[in-house]
């Protein structure tokens, strides 16, 4: 469900006002629990913020260590000057102030620039400071606002007393529950809530809350589930521990976008810079040490550089993520690595340094889209067709840059990239143009990743006029679901990549077709075998069907009206569905079982996000896990009897707290009976004989009613 979270927080944005959706509340009515700063810095922490103040001046630049020349060389140095500060930004009309020493005659060496932004400003800084003009001249570049700053710093340099370490506690302690529960988050309205997911109770059993824990409509969770971040408008933050404190904050004005490395080691955060009358709209990706919260760089410029090919969003802008961090290390454990795409390049680099690889980019003319392997340091990359050269698609193996496997392409109208979930295969969806060029056609292109070679399979359907509408991979095997067909009641088609007879890997083999069903997308328990369909799109009405692969049989089936997201948890155990904010009614979310079970329900107005906490790689052997799974029935005794004892327990729970909601119901009502007593006595009391009891002026009367609840009709037996 992550992948949506971009789209939703734009569809929720349209419309309304900055800071959506915690625009309906006023900051000086919150209040905040004892001892809790909510991820806000406090002026009594023993770490002081600094104080930026505005002065207006944030667009002017002082460059200094300029030549002092006489007034002959003046005209010639000051123009010389325009040119180097104008290719670092738009300066403004009359910007640029180089003044001249009347007592000595020369200029005084140091000039101030005016740019059009604060943002040219600061790129223009970073570009300015350090420039050599000549043997003797290094520019020394500051903005203007730095000035007030730097006067605070003192001579002599005091070092600060570090802060006490404060351990975060074991930051995988869920997943030493004794009852192998899964945790899943949500976010609401201006909640977010982490819950354990209790089947047995049949009820999310609730770990930790908190309001206003985020600016963002979404949480993120680590690849391996140790870390969950937050945005601000001061940056990111990264929590974790049994009791989600705090670990790591990292400065990133207005941050919009977080991603971890699948290593969990590092992160970066997005934002985007609106766009000005005379420049276009800009973006800042800064990559951090998670742990450390060390900034290891920051990537910033035009947005319009890496709007390229899919990357590119109508609007101009680049589409999120265009940066896209590898699946893992290299085969020499370098890494991991960071990828964008330019203009007929992709730019590659390596962390901690952040290098650019071997500094430069892989060129690439006509490049189109990129994706990395979950598993591997290998990138596919997808080429257009430029007048006589075909389309292309091809392997590249990271550092080395080694061409893997290449395929060319013929009359494409599209190519989409389909990975196996441990890398073991490549599936690309290529629609291409009849001869007319009036329709079009699709076919699969399988890549074997694991085969020498990386051999080619070819997949057309048996009816060439149906479309290719989805593929997914079976995680850890060799099958592939194909949604094909008319997209009101498309057909589920079923492949391997394992030949059923001889168990050889190699080409494609047909092994079921479910025609006609109610679904729109595919998804596949990430323990294998358990096929889900499901009908997530308008006209579908969330309709859901269980298959069972190997048995080929559906093994259940439900509604979720309205649902727009689908995502099992990470042992394959439950799946939730969701209908979430984009659609304004039946916001909340259903746990199901692996099998179709209805597990829970919960509803939420503005309900944004589902996400279940990832779990890191088993420790375990393949073969380990195999055994297990062969010996299940010998320990399912052991777990069939924890699980009564848990019901029975949750039965005793509810029964204890229903009868203590009885006897507060009667404490309540005695203590009202005895004020009620009190008080006629004391109105008797004042009226005398006159008094009489109110209750004497009603009549009471008994009415027994009769009500059929069930009628039941059986032949009697012994009669003719």
């Amino acid at each position: 469900m992550a992948t949506t979270a971009r789209a939703l927080e734009e569809k929720l944005a349209e419309g309304q006002p900055k800071g959506f959706p915690f625009e309906d509340f006023d900051v000086m009515d919150v209040m905040l629990p004892e001892n809790d700063d909510m991820g806000i810095p406090s002026d009594d922490e023993e770490e002081e913020e600094e104080i930026q103040v505005e002065s207006g001046l944030g667009n002017i630049v002082v460059v200094d260590n300029l030549p002092q020349v006489p007034q002959e060389k003046y005209e010639k140095l000051t123009a010389i000057l325009r040119k180097i500060v104008s290719a670092s930004g738009q300066v403004s009309e009359d910007g640029l102030h180089h003044p001249m020493d009347a007592a000595s005659g020369l200029s005084k060496g140091f000039a101030f620039v005016e740019y059009e932004t604060q943002e040219q400003a600061r790129a223009a800084q970073k570009a300015l400071d350090g420039y050599q003009l000549d043997k003797s001249h290094k520019f020394v570049a500051i903005l203007f606002d730095d000035f007030d700053r730097l006067k605070t710093v003192p001579e002599t340099y005091v070092e600060p007393e570090p802060r006490p370490f404060e351990a975060p506690g074991d930051l995988g302690d869920w997943l030493s529950d004794r009852r192998g529960r899964d945790q899943f988050c949500v976010r609401y309205s201006d909640e977010a809530e982490i819950l354990w997911n209790d089947a047995a109770k049949q009820e999310p059993e609730r770990v930790y809350e908190r309001s206003f824990w985020t600016e963002a409509p979404f949480l993120v969770w680590s690849p391996r589930g140790t870390f969950v971040a937050t945005l601000h408008r001061q940056g990111a933050a990264v929590w974790g521990g049994p009791d989600f404190r705090r670990i790591q904050r990292y400065a990133h004005a207005n941050a919009q976008q977080v991603a971890f490395s699948p290593c969990e080691r590092y992160l970066y955060t997005f934002s985007e810079i609106p766009p000005e009358p005379r420049s276009p709209p800009g973006y800042v990706l800064s990559v951090f040490e998670v742990r450390s919260g060390r900034l290891l760089r920051t990537f910033e410029g035009p947005q319009t550089e890496h709007a390229v090919g899919a990357a590119a969003r109508s609007d101009g802008g680049m589409a999120w993520p265009s940066y896209k961090w590898s699946g893992g290390l290299a085969e020499d454990g370098s890494g991991p690595f960071i990828a964008s795409m330019k203009q007929g390049a992709i730019s590659v680099y390596s962390a901690p340094d952040m290098g650019l690889l071997d500094k430069k980019s892989i060129k690439a003319e006509g490049v189109h889209a990129f994706e990395w392997s979950p598993s591997d340091a290998v990138l596919c990359a997808y080429q257009e067709e430029k007048g006589n050269l075909p389309a292309r698609v091809v392997l590249v193996q990271i550092p080395n840059k080694e061409e893997l496997r290449a395929k060319n392409l013929f009359s494409v109208a599209d190519v989409r990239m389909a990975w196996h979930p441990q890398g073991d295969y490549l599936a690309i969806r290529v629609e291409k143009w009849t001869k007319t060029r009036k329709s079009t056609t699709t076919n699969l292109e399988i890549f074997s990743m694991r085969q020498r070679n990386v051999p080619v399979d070819m997949l057309e359907l048996r009816n060439k006029t149906e479309k290719i509408l989805g593929v997914a991979w079976e995680p850890h095997g060799h099958r592939f679901a194909v949604l094909h067909g008319d997209p009101a009641r498309p057909s589920v088609s079923l492949y391997t990549m394992k030949d059923p007879k001889t168990g050889a890997i190699g080409g494609t083999h047909h092994l079921h077709t479910m025609p006609n069903r109610n679904a729109t997308s595919l998804h596949w328990s990430p323990a294998g075998r358990f096929l889900l369909l499901a009908g997530t799109k308008a006209g579908h009405n969330g309709k859901l069907e269980w298959w069972d692969v190997d048995e080929l049989a559906v093994i259940g089936a439900g509604e979720h009206f309205m649902a727009t997201e689908v995502a099992w948890d990470p042992t394959g155990r439950y799946v939730a569905t969701a209908v979430t904010a984009v659609n304004q009614m039946e916001n909340g979310y259903m746990i199901w079982s692996f099998s179709g079970q209805l597990v829970s329900k919960k509803s939420h107005d503005r309900f944004f996000q589902f996400a279940w906490r990832p779990r890191p790689p088993g420790l375990l052997p393949e073969d380990k896990q195999k055994e297990l799974a062969k010996n299940l029935k010998q320990y399912s005794k052991r777990y069939e009897e924890e699980d009564e004892k848990l019901l029975a327990a949750a039965d005793s729970e509810f029964l204890a707290e229903r009868e203590r909601m009885v006897n507060a119901w009667r404490e309540w009502r005695a203590a009202k009976d005895a004020w009620v007593a009190e008080q006629q006595k004391g109105t008797a009391a004042l009226f005398g004989s006159k008094w009489k009891d109110p209750e004497s002026e009603y009549r009471v009367e008994k009415v027994e009613v009769t009500a059929v609840v069930d009628i039941k009709e059986e032949p009697a037996k012994g009669l003719n």
